[in-house]
Protein backbone atom coordinates (compact mmCIF):
# COMPACT_ATOMS: atom_id res chain seq x y z
CA UNK A 1 0.00 0.00 0.00
CA UNK A 2 3.07 2.32 0.91
CA UNK A 3 4.35 1.47 -2.05
CA UNK A 4 1.11 2.61 -4.30
CA UNK A 5 0.74 5.88 -2.32
CA UNK A 6 4.47 6.63 -3.11
CA UNK A 7 4.12 5.91 -6.72
CA UNK A 8 1.22 7.29 -7.34
CA UNK A 9 2.30 10.91 -5.33
CA UNK A 10 5.61 10.61 -7.37
CA UNK A 11 3.41 10.49 -10.83
CA UNK A 12 1.39 13.56 -9.40
CA UNK A 13 4.41 15.19 -8.89
CA UNK A 14 6.12 15.17 -12.10
CA UNK A 15 3.44 16.67 -13.58
CA UNK A 16 1.94 20.24 -14.70
CA UNK A 17 -0.34 22.32 -12.46
CA UNK A 18 -3.03 22.52 -14.96
CA UNK A 19 -2.72 18.73 -15.89
CA UNK A 20 -3.21 17.80 -11.82
CA UNK A 21 -6.39 20.57 -11.81
CA UNK A 22 -7.73 18.47 -14.92
CA UNK A 23 -6.96 15.45 -13.75
CA UNK A 24 -8.75 16.15 -10.12
CA UNK A 25 -12.04 17.07 -12.28
CA UNK A 26 -12.11 14.80 -14.35
CA UNK A 27 -11.80 11.89 -11.16
CA UNK A 28 -14.32 14.06 -9.19
CA UNK A 29 -16.93 13.72 -12.43
CA UNK A 30 -16.26 9.89 -12.79
CA UNK A 31 -16.96 9.35 -8.88
CA UNK A 32 -19.54 11.40 -9.11
CA UNK A 33 -21.25 9.33 -11.71
CA UNK A 34 -20.69 6.21 -9.84
CA UNK A 35 -22.70 7.93 -6.53
CA UNK A 36 -25.15 9.10 -8.87
CA UNK A 37 -26.04 5.74 -10.47
CA UNK A 38 -26.22 3.59 -7.02
CA UNK A 39 -29.72 2.33 -5.92
CA UNK A 40 -29.75 4.45 -2.70
CA UNK A 41 -29.42 7.86 -5.24
CA UNK A 42 -32.13 6.69 -7.55
CA UNK A 43 -36.00 7.18 -6.82
CA UNK A 44 -37.81 3.64 -7.34
CA UNK A 45 -39.96 4.87 -10.03
CA UNK A 46 -36.92 7.11 -12.28
CA UNK A 47 -34.77 5.31 -14.45
CA UNK A 48 -30.95 7.37 -14.36
CA UNK A 49 -28.71 5.95 -17.34
CA UNK A 50 -25.06 6.32 -17.57
CA UNK A 51 -25.14 8.87 -19.93
CA UNK A 52 -27.85 10.95 -17.44
CA UNK A 53 -25.35 10.33 -14.75
CA UNK A 54 -22.34 11.37 -16.29
CA UNK A 55 -23.93 14.57 -17.83
CA UNK A 56 -25.43 15.38 -14.54
CA UNK A 57 -22.25 14.67 -12.50
CA UNK A 58 -20.51 16.96 -14.86
CA UNK A 59 -22.68 19.73 -14.56
CA UNK A 60 -22.31 19.74 -11.00
CA UNK A 61 -18.56 19.51 -10.77
CA UNK A 62 -18.28 21.98 -13.26
CA UNK A 63 -20.71 23.94 -11.39
CA UNK A 64 -22.98 24.79 -14.87
CA UNK A 65 -26.43 23.62 -13.44
CA UNK A 66 -27.69 22.47 -17.43
CA UNK A 67 -29.53 19.14 -16.44
CA UNK A 68 -30.89 16.15 -18.67
CA UNK A 69 -32.90 14.33 -16.21
CA UNK A 70 -34.62 16.34 -13.11
CA UNK A 71 -32.51 16.34 -9.96
CA UNK A 72 -35.61 16.58 -7.65
CA UNK A 73 -38.32 13.63 -9.79
CA UNK A 74 -34.95 11.15 -10.33
CA UNK A 75 -32.85 11.51 -7.41
CA UNK A 76 -33.19 10.39 -3.76
CA UNK A 77 -32.56 12.76 -0.77
CA UNK A 78 -28.99 10.82 -0.76
CA UNK A 79 -28.54 11.49 -4.81
CA UNK A 80 -29.56 15.15 -4.29
CA UNK A 81 -26.75 15.53 -1.44
CA UNK A 82 -24.51 14.36 -3.89
CA UNK A 83 -25.29 16.60 -5.97
CA UNK A 84 -25.02 19.51 -3.83
CA UNK A 85 -21.46 18.04 -2.89
CA UNK A 86 -20.40 18.10 -6.54
CA UNK A 87 -21.12 20.96 -6.67
CA UNK A 88 -19.56 22.55 -3.69
CA UNK A 89 -16.33 20.70 -4.58
CA UNK A 90 -16.46 22.12 -8.20
CA UNK A 91 -16.99 25.60 -7.14
CA UNK A 92 -14.34 25.33 -3.84
CA UNK A 93 -11.83 23.23 -6.72
CA UNK A 94 -10.31 20.02 -5.94
CA UNK A 95 -6.83 21.42 -4.55
CA UNK A 96 -8.89 23.94 -2.59
CA UNK A 97 -11.08 20.71 -1.11
CA UNK A 98 -7.75 18.75 -0.77
CA UNK A 99 -5.73 21.21 1.32
CA UNK A 100 -8.97 21.92 3.47
CA UNK A 101 -8.89 18.66 4.45
CA UNK A 102 -5.11 18.22 5.57
CA UNK A 103 -5.46 21.64 7.60
CA UNK A 104 -8.73 19.77 9.09
CA UNK A 105 -6.64 17.13 9.51
CA UNK A 106 -3.33 18.45 11.07
CA UNK A 107 -1.13 17.78 8.75
CA UNK A 108 1.58 19.56 6.68
CA UNK A 109 0.62 21.53 3.03
CA UNK A 110 3.67 20.78 0.89
CA UNK A 111 4.79 23.16 -1.43
CA UNK A 112 3.59 21.34 -4.31
CA UNK A 113 0.03 21.36 -3.08
CA UNK A 114 0.57 25.18 -2.30
CA UNK A 115 1.59 25.79 -6.06
CA UNK A 116 -1.38 23.90 -7.18
CA UNK A 117 -4.14 26.00 -4.71
CA UNK A 118 -2.06 29.15 -6.31
CA UNK A 119 -2.36 27.93 -9.85
CA UNK A 120 -6.54 27.26 -8.90
CA UNK A 121 -6.72 30.45 -7.21
CA UNK A 122 -4.77 32.45 -9.72
CA UNK A 123 -2.85 34.31 -6.94
CA UNK A 124 0.52 35.80 -7.62
CA UNK A 125 2.68 33.92 -5.58
CA UNK A 126 2.07 30.65 -3.17
CA UNK A 127 3.25 32.73 0.35
CA UNK A 128 0.27 32.78 2.25
CA UNK A 129 -1.43 29.73 0.67
CA UNK A 130 -2.70 27.86 3.84
CA UNK A 131 -4.32 31.01 5.28
CA UNK A 132 -5.79 32.16 1.83
CA UNK A 133 -7.47 28.70 1.86
CA UNK A 134 -8.58 28.95 5.93
CA UNK A 135 -10.08 32.62 4.78
CA UNK A 136 -12.10 30.67 1.50
CA UNK A 137 -13.14 28.12 3.59
CA UNK A 138 -14.57 30.21 6.18
CA UNK A 139 -16.18 32.70 3.47
CA UNK A 140 -18.01 30.11 1.99
CA UNK A 141 -19.61 28.98 4.56
CA UNK A 142 -20.80 32.26 5.86
CA UNK A 143 -22.09 33.32 2.71
CA UNK A 144 -23.82 29.86 2.19
CA UNK A 145 -24.89 29.79 5.75
CA UNK A 146 -26.78 33.57 5.60
CA UNK A 147 -28.62 32.13 2.37
CA UNK A 148 -29.44 29.28 3.34
CA UNK A 149 -30.90 30.82 6.47
CA UNK A 150 -32.93 33.43 4.07
CA UNK A 151 -34.21 30.99 1.43
CA UNK A 152 -35.00 29.19 4.56
CA UNK A 153 -37.64 32.20 5.34
CA UNK A 154 -38.95 31.85 1.59
CA UNK A 155 -39.24 27.78 1.49
CA UNK A 156 -40.66 27.09 4.60
CA UNK A 157 -44.34 28.97 3.72
CA UNK A 158 -44.16 25.94 1.05
CA UNK A 159 -43.26 23.16 2.32
CA UNK A 160 -42.70 21.26 5.81
CA UNK A 161 -39.80 22.65 7.70
CA UNK A 162 -37.57 19.64 7.53
CA UNK A 163 -37.54 19.81 3.35
CA UNK A 164 -37.54 23.19 3.57
CA UNK A 165 -34.18 23.28 5.77
CA UNK A 166 -33.14 20.77 2.59
CA UNK A 167 -33.99 22.87 0.18
CA UNK A 168 -32.96 26.30 1.52
CA UNK A 169 -29.26 24.04 1.86
CA UNK A 170 -28.77 22.67 -1.56
CA UNK A 171 -30.13 25.98 -3.01
CA UNK A 172 -27.78 28.52 -1.06
CA UNK A 173 -24.78 26.27 -1.94
CA UNK A 174 -25.99 26.10 -5.79
CA UNK A 175 -26.28 30.10 -5.83
CA UNK A 176 -23.41 30.88 -4.82
CA UNK A 177 -21.44 28.23 -6.60
CA UNK A 178 -23.06 29.77 -8.92
CA UNK A 179 -24.52 26.69 -10.61
CA UNK A 180 -27.87 26.26 -11.52
CA UNK A 181 -29.42 23.39 -10.33
CA UNK A 182 -32.43 23.54 -8.28
CA UNK A 183 -34.68 20.49 -6.56
CA UNK A 184 -38.09 22.28 -6.92
CA UNK A 185 -39.11 19.68 -9.42
CA UNK A 186 -40.41 19.54 -12.76
CA UNK A 187 -38.00 21.53 -14.50
CA UNK A 188 -39.50 24.54 -13.10
CA UNK A 189 -36.30 25.74 -11.69
CA UNK A 190 -37.44 29.35 -9.97
CA UNK A 191 -40.50 29.90 -11.73
CA UNK A 192 -43.10 29.96 -9.41
CA UNK A 193 -41.06 32.14 -7.08
CA UNK A 194 -40.84 34.84 -9.53
CA UNK A 195 -42.29 37.40 -8.17
CA UNK A 196 -41.01 37.00 -4.14
CA UNK A 197 -38.65 39.65 -3.58
CA UNK A 198 -36.59 38.29 -0.83
CA UNK A 199 -35.76 35.20 -2.64
CA UNK A 200 -34.85 36.79 -5.58
CA UNK A 201 -32.57 39.51 -4.25
CA UNK A 202 -30.83 37.13 -1.91
CA UNK A 203 -30.05 34.46 -4.87
CA UNK A 204 -28.76 37.83 -6.55
CA UNK A 205 -26.53 38.10 -3.44
CA UNK A 206 -25.12 34.80 -3.72
CA UNK A 207 -24.64 35.12 -7.51
CA UNK A 208 -22.79 38.49 -7.27
CA UNK A 209 -20.45 37.66 -4.24
CA UNK A 210 -19.98 33.90 -5.15
CA UNK A 211 -18.79 35.70 -9.08
CA UNK A 212 -16.44 38.38 -7.96
CA UNK A 213 -13.86 35.80 -6.90
CA UNK A 214 -12.95 35.14 -3.18
CA UNK A 215 -9.64 37.58 -3.35
CA UNK A 216 -11.50 40.31 -4.78
CA UNK A 217 -13.91 39.61 -1.72
CA UNK A 218 -11.16 39.50 1.04
CA UNK A 219 -9.72 42.62 -0.48
CA UNK A 220 -13.09 44.43 0.16
CA UNK A 221 -13.07 43.07 3.66
CA UNK A 222 -9.46 44.25 4.42
CA UNK A 223 -9.47 47.72 2.56
CA UNK A 224 -13.08 48.90 3.30
CA UNK A 225 -12.63 51.88 0.73
CA UNK A 226 -12.72 51.51 -3.14
CA UNK A 227 -9.69 53.58 -3.56
CA UNK A 228 -7.30 51.12 -1.45
CA UNK A 229 -8.50 48.32 -3.46
CA UNK A 230 -6.05 46.20 -5.87
CA UNK A 231 -6.42 47.24 -9.27
CA UNK A 232 -7.33 43.30 -10.29
CA UNK A 233 -10.60 44.93 -7.45
CA UNK A 234 -11.18 47.61 -8.98
CA UNK A 235 -11.40 46.10 -12.45
CA UNK A 236 -13.60 43.02 -11.05
CA UNK A 237 -16.12 45.62 -9.47
CA UNK A 238 -16.49 47.90 -12.26
CA UNK A 239 -16.81 45.47 -15.13
CA UNK A 240 -19.20 43.35 -12.95
CA UNK A 241 -21.27 46.73 -12.11
CA UNK A 242 -21.20 48.02 -16.05
CA UNK A 243 -22.16 44.25 -17.23
CA UNK A 244 -25.09 43.77 -14.78
CA UNK A 245 -26.67 47.40 -15.52
CA UNK A 246 -26.29 47.03 -19.06
CA UNK A 247 -27.36 43.21 -18.92
CA UNK A 248 -30.46 44.85 -17.14
CA UNK A 249 -31.61 47.70 -19.19
CA UNK A 250 -30.92 45.68 -22.56
CA UNK A 251 -32.93 42.46 -21.16
CA UNK A 252 -36.01 44.90 -20.21
CA UNK A 253 -35.93 46.67 -23.71
CA UNK A 254 -36.51 43.09 -25.54
CA UNK A 255 -38.39 41.04 -23.10
CA UNK A 256 -41.75 41.39 -21.66
CA UNK A 257 -40.33 40.75 -18.39
CA UNK A 258 -40.27 43.07 -14.93
CA UNK A 259 -37.46 44.86 -13.85
CA UNK A 260 -36.65 42.25 -11.20
CA UNK A 261 -36.99 39.77 -13.71
CA UNK A 262 -34.27 41.68 -15.71
CA UNK A 263 -32.31 42.33 -13.35
CA UNK A 264 -32.24 38.67 -12.22
CA UNK A 265 -31.35 37.40 -15.52
CA UNK A 266 -28.55 39.79 -16.01
CA UNK A 267 -27.23 38.31 -13.00
CA UNK A 268 -27.87 34.63 -13.88
CA UNK A 269 -26.23 34.66 -17.31
CA UNK A 270 -22.70 35.56 -15.56
CA UNK A 271 -22.38 31.95 -15.08
CA UNK A 272 -25.49 31.22 -12.42
CA UNK A 273 -28.04 29.23 -14.32
CA UNK A 274 -30.96 30.39 -12.71
CA UNK A 275 -34.07 31.47 -14.12
CA UNK A 276 -37.24 32.91 -13.13
CA UNK A 277 -38.85 33.25 -16.89
CA UNK A 278 -39.29 30.72 -19.17
CA UNK A 279 -35.92 30.87 -21.63
CA UNK A 280 -37.34 29.28 -24.14
CA UNK A 281 -39.70 31.97 -24.33
CA UNK A 282 -37.26 34.95 -24.76
CA UNK A 283 -36.68 36.64 -28.05
CA UNK A 284 -33.66 35.97 -30.63
CA UNK A 285 -32.33 39.55 -29.06
CA UNK A 286 -32.70 38.52 -25.86
CA UNK A 287 -31.32 35.24 -25.93
CA UNK A 288 -28.62 36.85 -27.90
CA UNK A 289 -27.93 39.68 -24.74
CA UNK A 290 -27.96 36.71 -22.74
CA UNK A 291 -25.21 34.86 -24.58
CA UNK A 292 -22.95 37.67 -24.48
CA UNK A 293 -23.02 38.07 -20.44
CA UNK A 294 -22.74 34.44 -20.54
CA UNK A 295 -19.50 34.29 -22.77
CA UNK A 296 -17.74 36.85 -20.87
CA UNK A 297 -19.03 35.52 -17.58
CA UNK A 298 -17.36 35.79 -13.61
CA UNK A 299 -13.70 37.07 -12.36
CA UNK A 300 -10.46 35.25 -11.74
CA UNK A 301 -10.59 33.12 -8.80
CA UNK A 302 -14.32 32.54 -8.46
CA UNK A 303 -16.63 30.04 -8.33
CA UNK A 304 -18.27 30.98 -12.54
CA UNK A 305 -16.54 30.39 -15.90
CA UNK A 306 -16.47 32.74 -19.20
CA UNK A 307 -13.17 34.45 -20.48
CA UNK A 308 -13.92 36.30 -16.83
CA UNK A 309 -14.55 39.99 -16.49
CA UNK A 310 -10.86 40.91 -16.30
CA UNK A 311 -10.00 39.12 -19.46
CA UNK A 312 -12.65 41.75 -21.05
CA UNK A 313 -11.85 44.84 -19.69
CA UNK A 314 -8.09 44.29 -20.73
CA UNK A 315 -9.15 43.82 -24.10
CA UNK A 316 -11.18 46.86 -24.25
CA UNK A 317 -8.14 48.70 -22.47
CA UNK A 318 -6.00 47.88 -25.28
CA UNK A 319 -8.17 48.42 -27.67
CA UNK A 320 -8.89 52.12 -26.56
CA UNK A 321 -5.53 52.59 -26.42
CA UNK A 322 -4.92 51.57 -30.31
CA UNK A 323 -7.74 54.54 -31.19
CA UNK A 324 -6.29 57.18 -28.63
CA UNK A 325 -2.45 55.83 -29.34
CA UNK A 326 -1.86 55.79 -25.92
CA UNK A 327 -0.47 52.60 -23.67
CA UNK A 328 -3.80 50.70 -22.14
CA UNK A 329 -3.96 52.01 -18.32
CA UNK A 330 -6.62 51.87 -15.73
CA UNK A 331 -7.30 53.54 -12.63
CA UNK A 332 -3.76 55.21 -12.49
CA UNK A 333 -2.07 51.49 -13.25
CA UNK A 334 -0.80 50.65 -16.50
CA UNK A 335 -1.38 46.90 -17.82
CA UNK A 336 1.01 44.66 -18.54
CA UNK A 337 1.62 42.94 -22.38
CA UNK A 338 1.93 40.20 -20.92
CA UNK A 339 -1.87 40.80 -19.58
CA UNK A 340 -3.09 42.00 -22.87
CA UNK A 341 -1.42 38.92 -24.53
CA UNK A 342 -3.25 36.28 -22.57
CA UNK A 343 -5.84 38.12 -22.29
CA UNK A 344 -6.25 37.85 -26.30
CA UNK A 345 -5.40 34.47 -26.26
CA UNK A 346 -7.83 33.43 -23.66
CA UNK A 347 -10.69 34.64 -26.14
CA UNK A 348 -9.53 33.29 -29.28
CA UNK A 349 -9.48 29.58 -27.51
CA UNK A 350 -12.75 30.00 -26.22
CA UNK A 351 -14.22 31.47 -29.85
CA UNK A 352 -12.68 28.24 -31.02
CA UNK A 353 -14.10 25.77 -28.71
CA UNK A 354 -17.72 27.61 -29.20
CA UNK A 355 -17.62 27.50 -32.41
CA UNK A 356 -15.95 24.12 -32.93
CA UNK A 357 -18.80 23.01 -30.45
CA UNK A 358 -21.71 24.98 -32.39
CA UNK A 359 -20.83 23.13 -35.54
CA UNK A 360 -20.88 19.45 -34.03
CA UNK A 361 -23.90 20.42 -32.75
CA UNK A 362 -25.94 21.25 -35.93
CA UNK A 363 -24.94 18.44 -38.13
CA UNK A 364 -25.66 16.81 -34.69
CA UNK A 365 -29.45 18.23 -33.66
CA UNK A 366 -30.44 19.68 -36.70
CA UNK A 367 -33.90 19.67 -36.01
CA UNK A 368 -33.20 22.23 -33.37
CA UNK A 369 -32.38 26.32 -34.74
CA UNK A 370 -29.16 27.75 -34.88
CA UNK A 371 -30.14 30.32 -31.56
CA UNK A 372 -30.97 27.23 -30.00
CA UNK A 373 -27.35 25.31 -30.61
CA UNK A 374 -25.54 28.37 -29.83
CA UNK A 375 -27.24 29.26 -26.44
CA UNK A 376 -26.95 25.80 -25.23
CA UNK A 377 -23.13 25.80 -26.25
CA UNK A 378 -22.49 29.01 -24.75
CA UNK A 379 -24.06 28.10 -21.97
CA UNK A 380 -22.24 24.93 -21.02
CA UNK A 381 -18.92 27.07 -22.04
CA UNK A 382 -19.74 29.52 -19.67
CA UNK A 383 -20.42 26.68 -17.14
CA UNK A 384 -23.89 28.80 -16.73
CA UNK A 385 -26.65 26.51 -17.15
CA UNK A 386 -29.68 28.05 -18.74
CA UNK A 387 -31.19 26.36 -21.49
CA UNK A 388 -33.97 26.85 -23.91
CA UNK A 389 -35.56 23.82 -22.44
CA UNK A 390 -33.88 21.72 -25.55
CA UNK A 391 -30.80 19.79 -23.42
CA UNK A 392 -33.33 16.41 -21.99
CA UNK A 393 -34.04 16.00 -25.34
CA UNK A 394 -30.18 16.15 -26.86
CA UNK A 395 -29.01 12.86 -28.11
CA UNK A 396 -25.92 10.47 -26.68
CA UNK A 397 -23.63 12.22 -29.20
CA UNK A 398 -25.05 16.01 -28.81
CA UNK A 399 -24.88 15.41 -24.77
CA UNK A 400 -21.25 14.33 -24.83
CA UNK A 401 -20.36 17.11 -26.85
CA UNK A 402 -22.21 19.52 -24.18
CA UNK A 403 -20.30 17.61 -21.67
CA UNK A 404 -16.40 18.29 -23.12
CA UNK A 405 -17.62 21.66 -23.64
CA UNK A 406 -18.90 21.96 -19.94
CA UNK A 407 -15.49 20.73 -18.78
CA UNK A 408 -13.68 22.91 -20.88
CA UNK A 409 -15.87 26.31 -19.57
CA UNK A 410 -14.73 25.28 -15.68
CA UNK A 411 -11.23 23.99 -16.45
CA UNK A 412 -10.04 26.71 -18.86
CA UNK A 413 -9.33 26.04 -22.32
CA UNK A 414 -5.57 28.10 -21.90
CA UNK A 415 -5.66 25.37 -19.09
CA UNK A 416 -6.45 22.52 -21.22
CA UNK A 417 -4.16 23.46 -24.01
CA UNK A 418 -1.14 24.06 -21.64
CA UNK A 419 -1.28 20.82 -20.74
CA UNK A 420 -0.13 19.09 -23.61
CA UNK A 421 1.95 21.75 -24.79
CA UNK A 422 5.76 22.47 -23.35
CA UNK A 423 6.34 26.17 -23.50
CA UNK A 424 9.94 26.57 -23.88
CA UNK A 425 11.21 30.18 -23.43
CA UNK A 426 12.41 31.62 -27.01
CA UNK A 427 16.30 31.36 -27.46
CA UNK A 428 16.33 33.76 -30.85
CA UNK A 429 15.04 36.28 -32.46
CA UNK A 430 13.94 37.67 -35.63
CA UNK A 431 13.99 40.46 -37.64
CA UNK A 432 10.90 42.44 -37.33
CA UNK A 433 8.92 43.14 -40.74
CA UNK A 434 4.98 44.31 -41.33
CA UNK A 435 1.99 42.67 -41.46
CA UNK A 436 -0.55 44.73 -43.53
CA UNK A 437 -3.46 44.26 -41.05
CA UNK A 438 -6.92 45.06 -41.97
Amino acid sequence: MNTVRKSIYLFIKRQPPGRVIAMGFAIAILLGTCLLLLPVSVKDNAEVSLINALFTSTSAVCVTGLIAIDTADHFTAFGQAVVAGLVQIGGLGVTSIGVGLMIAAGKRVSIKSRFLVKEALNVDNYRGIVRLVKSVLILTISFEAAGALLSFLVFSQDYPPLHALGISLFHSIAAFNNSGFDILGGLRNLIPYQKDILLNLTTCGLIIFGGLGFLVILDIANQRSFKKLSLHSKVVITTSAVLLIVGTLLLKATEDISWMGAFFHSVSARTAGFSTYSIGEFTDAGLFVLCVLMFIGASPGSTGGGIKTSTFFVMLQEMRGMFTKKNPHAFRRSISRENIGRAFLITMLSMCVVCAAVFLMCVLEPQYSFIQLFFEVVSAFGTVGLSTGITPDLSVAGKLVIIFVMFTGRVGAFTLLSMWIDRAEPNARYSTEQVVIG
